[in-house]
Parts: C-alpha cells; sequence; structure tokens
C-alpha cells in the first residue's frame, strides 16, 4: 500500500458530488469536507461543499472570453458546478445532467456520445463514461490546485482513495465507474457502496459510543433518497467473538427516483394552478418553473413556520405582457405532493405499480414507473424476507414474520434532510412492524446527509489500514452465465437457457471461484458471446449451481471474449473453464482458463443490449 497523506473519500453523486479527507498520520482525526473551487457566476470562482454534477456546453458566444476560466485551466469552454446548473435551468438543450444514472442504463452503448439527450445537432455530444470522468476531473483538479500546489506527494492521485457507488450497481456499473477515474486521472482507488458509507459516517462522528446505540440482532435499515436515485441497504449488528460486528446482508434494486422528481412534481402542481388562471407555460418556463419549485421546497421544508412560498418564472412575449409569472407554493400543496404522494401511507404487501410502455419512446433514463418511495420499501422488506434464511443471520429474529423488521433507521441523501419526510418513512415502517408485535424502529442520529458519504469514505480509508470497525458484506448480488441448451429446432421456440451462478452473493474482494465440473468450447479466433445475469435475492446459490428459469434473474449486458487462434486454426473450439474473481478495488472479473492455465479476461459488451 502506497504511502498516501490523506485518506480521500470521493461521492460522486448523480445530482451533487463532494470530497472529503482526513489526514492518515494525526490520531482521533476527523474527517473533513474541501470546499470545491468552481465557477458559481461568469468569471467568478468560489469554493463550495458540493460540487453539482451538471456540465454545461455554451455556446462560442454566450459569453465573454475568459467567462469560464478556472485557476487550473484558463482557455475552458464548459463548466462543471454551480454554474453549470444555472446556466442549463435557462438553456436545458446544452446540459448534461444525470450521467451517474446514464452510466448505469443498460439499454445505451455508455460509451458513446449520446448526451445532452435530444439536443440540437451544433451541441458537442458527450458519453456518460465522459460525463462522469469530467465531474471527477475537476475534483482532481481542483484538489492538486489547492492543496497539492505542485507536490507530487499531495497530488489526489497519490491518495488513499475510496469511491462511491451506488449499493444497487452491478458489476457492469461499478467497472465503468472505475474506468471513468481512470479516464480523470485516478487510477488506484477502491470502491465503497454508499450505504454502507452513511454508516461509517456514523459511526465516526459517535466515536465508541456507537456500541451503546445497537447491540447484536439490531437490524439498521439505511434509507438513502438523493437527487436521482433511492437506495436501500440492511446491515446487520452481530457477535463476533464477543464483539460487536456489522454486516451488509440486503441492497435494494436500483431505484432512479429522487428530489429531482420531487421538483418536477411540484412545478406540474404549480403549473396546473397557472393554467387555472389562464397562463400557460410554454418548455422554457416549466424548466424556470422547476428551479423555482425547488428553492420553495428548501425554504418551506427549513421554516416550519412559513405557510407558503413565492415562486417567479420570468415571462416571455407580449401573450404574458413581457413580465414574470408570479405565484405561490403553500405548505398544504407540498405536504400533498411530496409527503403524501412520495411517502405514502401503504400497507406493508405493497408492491410498487408496473408501469406500461408503448410501442414507441424517445431515448431516456429507465425512471422508476411508481413514484411512491414507501411502496418500493415494502417490496425490498418483504422480497429481503423471502430470500433470508432463518439462521442468515446470527441474532436475527425472523420466524413468523412476513416482512424484515428494522430496529433502527439511518437516513442519507438531501431528500431526507426534510423532517416531514424522514417522519413519514418511520410512521409508514412502524406500521408495519407493529401490525406484527414488533417495536417502532429508532432513527440514528446524522450529520449533514449531503456529506455524510464523502465523510463515511474518507473515514473507510482509515479502516482499510486496520484502525475501526469494518461492514462484511461481500458482492451484494450473485452472479451467472447463461447457455442455451441443445435441442431439435422447434418453428417459435427458442432454445431454453440455463444460468450457471460464477460468483455467489457475499463472494468477498479479493476471492476467486472457479466453475467446477464444468468445461466449456471457445471457439478461438473470433468473439464468443455469453448471456450475463444478475440477483439479489438468490442467497443460496453457489458457485455451480444452475438456474434453470432465467425469468428468475435479472439480464445484464453480455459478456464476451477472444481468444487468439495461435497456432491453431480459427475456428478451432478450445476447452475452457470459467473463474470469477472480485478484485481489492470492488469490481468483478471474470476469465477463461484453458487445460494449460492460461487465462483471458471476459470482458463486458456494453455496446449490446440484454438479451441482443
Amino acid at each position: 500500500m502506497r504511502q498516501a497523506r490523506y485518506a480521500v473519500g470521493i461521492d460522486l453523486g448523480t445530482t451533487n458530488s463532494a470530497l472529503s479527507f482526513l489526514p492518515l498520520d494525526e490520531e482521533g482525526a476527523v474527517p473533513r469536507v474541501f470546499g470545491v473551487p468552481q465557477l458559481v457566476h461568469p468569471g467568478e470562482v468560489q469554493p463550495r461543499p458540493l460540487l453539482p454534477s451538471f456540465l454545461y456546453r455554451p455556446h462560442p458566444t454566450e459569453l465573454p472570453p475568459g467567462a469560464l476560466a478556472l485557476p487550473w485551466d484558463p482557455e475552458a469552454t464548459d463548466v462543471v458546478g454551480e454554474l453549470a446548473r444555472k446556466r442549463g435551468a435557462d438553456t436545458p438543450v446544452r446540459l448534461v445532467s444525470s450521467a451517474k444514472s446514464w452510466l448505469s442504463h443498460p439499454g445505451i452503448d455508455r460509451r458513446a456520445a449520446a448526451l445532452p439527450v435530444g439536443s440540437p445537432e451544433e451541441v458537442p455530444r458527450i458519453s456518460p463514461l465522459d460525463a462522469s470522468a469530467r465531474t471527477l476531473a475537476h475534483l482532481r483538479a481542483a484538489w492538486d490546485a489547492e492543496v497539492a500546489k505542485g507536490d507530487p506527494s499531495l497530488a489526489l492521485s497519490a491518495q488513499e482513495l475510496t469511491l462511491t457507488v451506488p449499493a444497487s450497481f452491478d458489476a457492469v456499473a461499478r467497472e465503468l465507474t472505475v474506468e471513468a477515474a481512470r479516464e480523470a486521472g485516478l487510477a488506484e482507488l477502491t470502491l465503497l457502496e454508499e450505504p454502507q458509507a452513511a454508516l461509517y459516517a456514523w459511526v465516526e462522528a459517535m466515536g465508541d459510543a456507537w456500541r451503546k446505540q445497537v447491540k447484536p440482532g439490531d437490524l439498521i435499515l439505511v434509507c438513502d433518497v438523493g437527487g436521482g436515485t433511492t437506495d436501500f441497504s440492511l446491515i446487520a449488528v452481530v457477535d463476533r467473538d464477543g464483539a460487536l460486528g456489522l454486516e451488509r446482508v440486503a441492497v435494494g434494486d436500483h431505484i432512479l427516483l429522487g428530489g429531482d422528481n420531487m421538483d418536477l412534481a411540484l412545478a406540474y402542481a404549480l403549473q396546473r394552478k397557472l393554467a387555472a388562471q389562464g397562463r400557460q407555460l410554454d418548455r422554457w418556463q416549466v424548466q424556470a418553473l422547476t428551479h423555482g419549485a425547488r428553492q420553495a421546497k428548501e425554504a418551506l421544508f427549513g421554516d416550519p413556520a412559513l405557510a407558503g412560498a413565492p415562486v417567479t418564472v420570468p415571462g416571455r412575449g407580449a401573450s404574458l405582457l413581457g413580465g414574470a409569472l408570479r405565484t405561490e407554493l403553500t405548505r398544504a400543496e407540498l405536504e400533498a405532493t411530496l409527503v403524501d404522494g412520495f411517502f405514502p401511507r401503504v400497507p406493508a404487501s405493497a408492491k410498487p405499480a408496473a408501469q406500461r410502455r408503448t410501442a414507441l419512446t424517445t431515448l431516456g433514463l429507465p425512471y422508476a414507473a411508481d413514484a411512491a418511495v414507501t411502496r418500493h420499501l415494502a417490496d425490498f422488506l418483504t422480497r429481503h424476507r423471502e430470500s433470508l434464511g432463518e439462521a442468515a443471520v446470527p441474532g436475527l429474529k425472523l420466524a413468523g414474520k412476513a416482512l424484515l423488521h428494522p430496529t433502527a433507521v439511518l437516513f442519507n441523501g438531501g431528500v431526507m434532510k426534510a423532517r416531514e419526510l424522514a417522519d413519514r418513512v418511520v410512521e409508514v415502517v412502524s406500521g408495519w412492524v407493529a401490525e406484527e408485535g414488533g417495536a417502532a424502529p429508532r432513527v440514528l442520529p446524522g450529520g449533514d446527509l449531503d456529506l455524510a458519504v464523502a465523510k463515511g469514505a474518507a473515514a473507510y480509508g482509515r479502516v482499510r489500514r486496520g484502525k475501526g470497525i469494518r461492514i462484511r458484506g461481500g458482492t451484494a448480488r450473485a452472479y451467472y452465465v447463461g447457455f442455451e441448451l441443445a435441442m431439435p429446432a422447434v418453428p417459435g421456440m427458442a432454445p431454453p437457457v440455463e444460468a450457471l451462478c460464477v460468483a455467489p452473493m457475499g463472494m468477498e474482494e479479493g476471492t476467486r471461484a472457479d466453475l467446477p465440473e464444468r468445461e466449456l468450447g471457445l471457439v478461438v479466433g473470433e468473439p464468443a458471446r455469453f448471456r450475463f445475469f444478475a440477483s439479489s435475492t438468490r442467497r443460496q446459490d453457489q458457485v455451480g449451481s444452475v438456474v434453470e428459469r432465467e425469468a428468475e434473474l435479472e439480464e445484464l449486458g453480455p459478456i464476451e471474449t477472444t481468444l487468439p487462434a495461435g497456432s491453431g486454426a480459427a475456428g478451432q473450439v478450445v476447452p475452457v473453464r470459467l473463474r470469477a474473481h472480485v478484485t481489492e478495488i470492488g469490481t468483478l472479473e471474470l476469465e477463461a482458463v484453458d487445460q494449460g492455465g492460461h487465462a483471458w479476461k471476459v470482458e463486458f459488451n456494453l455496446r449490446e443490449q440484454p438479451g441482443a
């Protein structure tokens, strides 16, 4: 391990990114937040604790020369951060947003220049991979300019780096995140799940007192609702030879649902109110209305004494008298739209509604069809109760329960700063648990929910050096490779597919697993492709287990490899075995190994959609 001066945590967020650090040579040092220098107005650079994860690509004549200059890049032609978000609110066709969500979207080629979606031809496009790298590159350059100042030992790339990802990211999205970091000049790092980072931040903030807050048998629900995603994780408190331990036992699906959806819902509610007054808005004004709704929402949630907050929309043309439109977001509208709309009281048996899609649709992110966070949470707690065996976690009492009973809740993400929303989650979960005779979960005290993930990631850098409690869990999913079975051709019927487990759930970092007694034939000299699947609930499967029904699994992008022909003829079949490896940084690698022990890396084919 290199001699780094700092442990650095990077939260690459959908809406905001952040960087935290702590000196490794200072006993008792606590994570500190790095103020990220960024453009806040044309020609004005200021440090901010959050770097909005937006990239704006202005027209060459839009701003005066030098308006986008940064201390480390005086010739910059586009902008990342606060100014990007502001300019994009006025000209959304030039704004790249939600790059992190696009990076995890299996339905597109994530290395292809496709963002901003729907922009005119004259707007330069960028890939989700490159857009994510641009945000990370800004963090690296800002740190190097402010901290390193030419000293290579203080450069960000020389520190103990931990980069966070959603717990729900699959193996492909994790690999792409690492690739984006390498593109940004951060080649050596470790991945950490965001809910785990939030819990590390809580442990760090509590000090030794955290052991008095929990006990063996406790089940901590980490409820992370950010700007673009909702992420659930369950972490069990266990007894490890008389000492408290933490073990991640369940991870939810990747749900594209968050604060952005809520701001848009408020904007539509206000748009309907204006329409009832005979005032129609164009697309540009709806964008501005969304920005105003977000500010009004934050004001109302921040001050319980306010009954309403004003929202102003710039006027457009003579039809609107050339003046600004003014309306108000009332507290009643806020609660009806967000508290009851996104966090409704639902039974524990509730399931998220499935959306019926039309045959033709525009290219877009696979947003959650159901906006009710509580329905997604009910589904999460019931599905994972079904998959957890009675003795799966020592001390965890499951008998007779239809859903898992969290005994504590740790909130994370900017959305959950609103007390009304957090209270509703606790109320709903408490009701589910009470119906089965359980006690209401307590809320673990948290710090700044916008910055907890970055701080926890920095603390994890010290934990990796053996100082502090480490959360165990391994891979959050089991992974499978699919094979078509040989059968006579039948018109209209595709050959059945078996899925072989190549990496079981919970496989620890730094371990390998060989597929037993399964020899495959790969053709040399040309690509060999496999269908690739995952499951977050099949805990019983081990390496070599067969799943006969592929419908039980989530299909990811295909994987492929090409074995060189060497001295043999192209097209010759070579017997190989598959081997999985969970790397130390937290990514999954697959290899094809021949009889002589030579291994070829099996790559994820990111240009093919699942099932192609």
